[in-house]
C-alpha cells in the first residue's frame, strides 16, 4: 500500500536529484527554500512511500496563502514520477489532492516536464521515448483540467525551450551552431575578450546588467537581494549549484590583440613585390590595405573606449543553475554597449563547454516561444537561442486540478479581471496627473 507523507529533506532531494527521467531544479530542495525566502510560498517536500519505506514518487508543493483562509498549491514542472505508469500517476494525484483538501486548497497546478514535441536543429521532428498523448490522457483521467496549448509566456514556466543533448561530442555540438554564431564567437576570440566564473561578490554586477536588460524590455522582475539569495542557497545545498559566467572586455588585451594583428598584416604587405605586382597580387594588396585601415581604426576606437570606461567593462553576465546531470541558463543580463564585440555569444559558448566538461547531460536554455510570427516582440530571443543548435522542445502545458469550483472561478477569473480594471484606472489617473501638470 502506498502512502503520501512529508519526507526528510535530504532523503527527498536525493530522490529527486538522481531520478533518471524527471529530475528538475524546480523540484529541488533549493528551489523550495528560495520560494519560502523570497516568494512568500510555503514548500512541502512530499513523497509517495511503498511498504518497504522506499520513495516511488515525489512532489515539491508550493503553498500560496489566500484570503478567507484558503490556499492554492503549485507543483512546478510536475511530480517526479514515471509518467508511463498510469496507475501510479493516478494514485499520486489522489494522495496529493487529499493533502491539498486537508490544507484548504482550492486547486492544484502542475506543468509537467513532459515533452509534447521535439525538433532538431534541422527542424526535423525527433522521435520521443514516451507517448505524450497517452500521458495527456492519463492526466485527464486523473481529473486534471488542461489549460491549453499556449504559445508565448502566459504560463508559470515556459512551454517551449531549446535543449542541447550533451551526450554528443563538443565538436558535434559546435557543428550545429549557425554560421553567424560561429563567426561571432570567432570575432569575440580575435578581440581577446574574457569569460570568467564569478563568485558571490559578483552578484551585484550581474544584477546591474539584469537591470539594463530588463529596462530595455520594459519590466523589472526581481531585486538584487533575490539573486543574492538564489546564489547563496543553490551553492549551500549539496545537489544544486549556481554558477556566474562573466563576459568582459579588458581593453589592454583587446588593443594588444589588434596591434598583433596589425603587425601580421604589415608583415604580409612587406613581402609583396610592390614594383612588379600581378593582378592577383594587386587584389591581395588592396585587401590587406583595407584590413590595415580597419584595424588601425579599431585600435583608435578601443583606446577611446578605454578612456571612457576604464581598464575593463563587463558586457555579459549569465547565471547557470545545475541539478543532478542537467543545467539551465536561468538568467542572462547584457550591456547595451559594445555589442559589436559579441561577448554574449562567447559567454554562451563558454558555459556550454563548461557544462560538457562537468558531466552535464542536458543543457536547457530555459524558455522560448511557440508563436513564431515575425512581428512577435520576443522573436529575437527565439532566433538568438535557436542559433546554438539545440532541440526545439514543446511541453504538454499547465494542468489544474480544481478542488473548490466556486473559489477557483473567483481566483482565476474574477480577481484577474478586477486587477486589470484597477491597473487601467491607475494608468488613467497617472495620465491625468501628468496632463494637469502640463
Amino acid at each position: 500500500m502506498l502512502r503520501l507523507t512529508n519526507i526528510e529533506k535530504e532523503k527527498y532531494d536525493e530522490f529527486v536529484s538522481t531520478h533518471k527521467k524527471k529530475s528538475h531544479f524546480l523540484q529541488s530542495l533549493s528551489w523550495g527554500e528560495l520560494a519560502l525566502s523570497k516568494k512568500n510560498l510555503t514548500p512541502h517536500y512530499l513523497g509517495l512511500i511503498d511498504d518497504k519505506d522506499n520513495v516511488v514518487a515525489s512532489a515539491l508543493l508550493l503553498e500560496k496563502k489566500l484570503p478567507l483562509n484558503k490556499t492554492y498549491f503549485y507543483c512546478p514542472r510536475g511530480f517526479v514520477i514515471d509518467y508511463n505508469k498510469d496507475e501510479l500517476v493516478k494514485e499520486m494525484t489522489k494522495e496529493l489532492v487529499k493533502f491539498c483538501k486537508k490544507n484548504k486548497g482550492i486547486f492544484l497546478k502542475i506543468d509537467p516536464d513532459i515533452v509534447y514535441k521535439s525538433y532538431n536543429y534541422l527542424d526535423e521532428e525527433n522521435k520521443l521515448d514516451h507517448n505524450p498523448d497517452k500521458i495527456f490522457k492519463t492526466l485527464k483521467e486523473a481529473k486534471f483540467k488542461h489549460l491549453g496549448f499556449t504559445k508565448n509566456f502566459e504560463t508559470s514556466q515556459p512551454r517551449y525551450t531549446f535543449r542541447i543533448d550533451m551526450n554528443q561530442s563538443l565538436e558535434d555540438i559546435e557543428s550545429h551552431f549557425s554560421k553567424t554564431t560561429k563567426q561571432r564567437i570567432s570575432k569575440a576570440d580575435k578581440l581577446d575578450t574574457v569569460v570568467e566564473i564569478g563568485d558571490a561578490n559578483d552578484v551585484k554586477a550581474f544584477f546591474e546588467l539584469m537591470m539594463l536588460t530588463e529596462d530595455r524590455k520594459g519590466f523589472v522582475s526581481y531585486g538584487e537581494d533575490y539573486y543574492e539569495e538564489l546564489y547563496k542557497i543553490f551553492n549551500k545545498n549539496k545537489n544544486t549549484k549556481a554558477t556566474l559566467f562573466l563576459g568582459k572586455i579588458v581593453f589592454e588585451k583587446t588593443i594588444k590583440a589588434l596591434e598583433d594583428r596589425l603587425k601580421e598584416v604589415n608583415d604580409q604587405i612587406s613581402i609583396l613585390p610592390i614594383d612588379n605586382l600581378s593582378k592577383s597580387a594587386k587584389n591581395k594588396l588592396n585587401e590587406l590595405m583595407k584590413q590595415k585601415d580597419n584595424i588601425k581604426n579599431d585600435i583608435d576606437k578601443y583606446k577611446n573606449y578605454e578612456k571612457e570606461y576604464g581598464k575593463e567593462l563587463l558586457l555579459s553576465a549569465h547565471m547557470i543553475v545545475s541539478y543532478g546531470d542537467k543545467a539551465w541558463v536561468l538568467y542572462a543580463g547584457n550591456h547595451n554597449k559594445l555589442s559589436e564585440t559579441y561577448v554574449n555569444y562567447k559567454t554562451y559558448y563558454e558555459h556550454i563547454k563548461y557544462c560538457k566538461e562537468n558531466g552535464v547531460k542536458i543543457y536547457d536554455q530555459f524558455g522560448t516561444i511557440g508563436d513564431l510570427r515575425e512581428d512577435n516582440p520576443v522573436i529575437g530571443l527565439h532566433e538568438f537561442k535557436k542559433k546554438f543548435g539545440g532541440d526545439y522542445i514543446e511541453f504538454l502545458g499547465e494542468f489544474d486540478y480544481v478542488i473548490d469550483p466556486l473559489m477557483y472561478f473567483a481566483f482565476t477569473k474574477l480577481v484577474p479581471f478586477y486587477r486589470k480594471i484597477v491597473k487601467k484606472k491607475s494608468k488613467k489617473e497617472l495620465e491625468n496627473e501628468v496632463r494637469d501638470i502640463k
